[in-house]
């Protein structure tokens, strides 16, 4: 066994790498130095995508529980001065809705959706006041009647991104 450990000692002696410097070990290998310009490249990816991921992060406000919201203060006062309007006629119009919410203030937008599929109307709007103060007019033509319709009026909700009434709790 003594005469096994001895054989290993003497293929593993490396005396002779002892006065070699660092410069002088290092073999020139075309694939290695390709690897090591690889190797450079990504890191200087991965500190471009920091710098972008860090840049991304100062546009976002960070709530209480530690999760990310984007600043949405004008989506927000956009929202405060609009308002849900609710079984709308089908065949109704912008221009209907508008002459129908006139008395309440100046309107900048009337928006009814639509189905992105067939193209007709889903039966419900969004219509937004120059003003907030058009909004608390504009709830009291709540159950009122347009083309036939009762309508519900309601103000209108900003979404915050990340929670949802219809959350299911997947895996």
């Amino acid at each position: 066994m003594a005469a096994l450990w001895k054989t290993v000692d003497d293929d593993l002696d490396l005396s002779h790498l002892e006065g070699d410097s660092v410069e002088e070990l290092v073999v020139q290998n075309p694939e290695l130095e390709a690897i090591n310009a690889r190797v450079q490249e990504m890191e200087k990816e991965d500190e471009r995508i920091k710098e972008l991921q860090l840049e991304a992060e100062k546009r976002f406000i960070v709530n209480l529980e530690g999760g990310l919201f984007p600043k949405t203060t004008k989506k927000m006062e956009v929202d405060q001065r609009s308002i849900y309007v609710g079984n709308v006629d089908y065949g109704g119009t912008a221009e209907e809705l508008e002459s129908h919410f006139h008395s309440c203030g100046e309107i900048n937008r009337v928006t009814i959706l639509c189905d992105k599929f067939s193209g007709h109307p889903k039966g419900y709007a969004y219509i937004e006041f120059e003003e907030k103060s058009s909004v608390k007019t504009a709830l009291e033509l709540d159950k009122s009647v347009f083309r036939g319709r009762v309508i519900k009026v309601l103000p209108k909700r900003t979404n915050v991104p990340g929670i949802s009434t219809t959350d299911r709790g997947g895996y």
